[in-house]
């Protein structure tokens, strides 16, 4: 047992050790107690308990847009790399909000469609949020705040199970909205920032455009729509600065690709019943 936890011990300092990323540096995906298909069976088990307790949007056409923002996000190649199956899904939510589980399940709420001020803002959410599935960094916190008990757990058999799911919530770890396993640090939220603008170069987006949306959040008049935002997101800072920084690195792109429906976007959530509340999940 002391090897065990000596050895779990030297983990975290190799985790340490390691020096701070500098832009246009490889990025590196923290150490992990969980392996990639786990992060898979996790993301798609916790899917459901989310589609419990939220009502995702039943018009078809704000379904679509979103997803087609995130397929072509999820044709960069550091997405297409990961070999991660993304999904994308509106839930009818008036916060301003977005999260994506292990593995690739992301959902964007509403309140979120209805603050974004152009295409790009939107793209910049869901490539922040997608580089946080890339990097791995929800299980990657797990594996840090449970450094005895989570290879225990992860030995019983598959991870999408309920009694393997009931043992991690034992342990206080949930996936779901407001999880503080999905509370982000601030060099968590820096990598995400900068893999982010990767893939938003490659989708013809603008990066300057997400550090531009947080700044909209986190200034006046913006904060008390960023609260939720930045509970679980808290701000690195000076993130216009780094993506800038960033961008020197991304080979030269042409910017400003729109799928044109972002007007007709803005108009549907009009049409929308209001938000539900929120649905308690069912034991599993």
């Amino acid at each position: 047992m002391f090897l065990k936890r000596l050895s779990c011990l030297s983990l975290v300092v190799a985790a340490v050790a390691i020096a701070a990323r500098q832009p246009g540096e490889p990025f590196k995906a923290g150490f992990n107690f969980f392996s990639k298909e786990q992060d898979v069976q996790l993301g798609q088990a916790t899917a459901k308990q989310v589609s419990e307790q939220y009502q995702a949007v039943q018009d078809q056409f704000l379904q679509s847009y979103v997803r087609r923002i995130g397929d072509r996000l999820a044709a960069a190649p550091q997405a297409r790399q990961s070999g991660f199956p993304f999904t994308f899904t509106v839930l009818n939510v008036g916060e301003v909000n977005a999260f994506a589980l292990p593995g690739g399940p992301m959902f964007i709420y509403t309140g979120l469609l209805k603050t974004v001020d152009n295409e790009a803002q939107l793209a910049g959410v869901m490539g922040h949020e997608m580089a946080h599935v890339i990097l791995r960094h929800g299980t990657h916190q797990a594996s840090k705040a449970n450094l005895i008990q989570i290879p225990a757990v992860l030995a019983g058999g598959l991870i999408g199970n309920s009694t393997t799911l009931g043992q991690l919530a034992k342990l206080g770890i949930g996936f779901t909205a407001n999880s503080y396993i999905l509370s982000f640090s601030r060099d968590a939220e820096s990598e995400a920032d900068a893999l982010g603008s990767y893939l938003m170069a490659d989708a013809g987006y603008d990066p300057v455009d997400m550090a531009r949306f947080f700044q909209k959040l986190g200034g006046e008049g913006g904060r008390s729509q960023g609260l939720q935002f930045f509970s679980d997101h808290p701000n690195p800072g000076n993130r216009e600065t780094a993506i800038r920084a960033e961008m020197r690195s991304i080979p030269q792109r042409n910017y400003g690709y729109q799928t044109g429906d972002f007007g007709r976007m803005k108009q549907k959530l009009n049409t929308l019943p209001p938000p539900p509340a929120k649905r308690a999940a069912q034991a599993q």
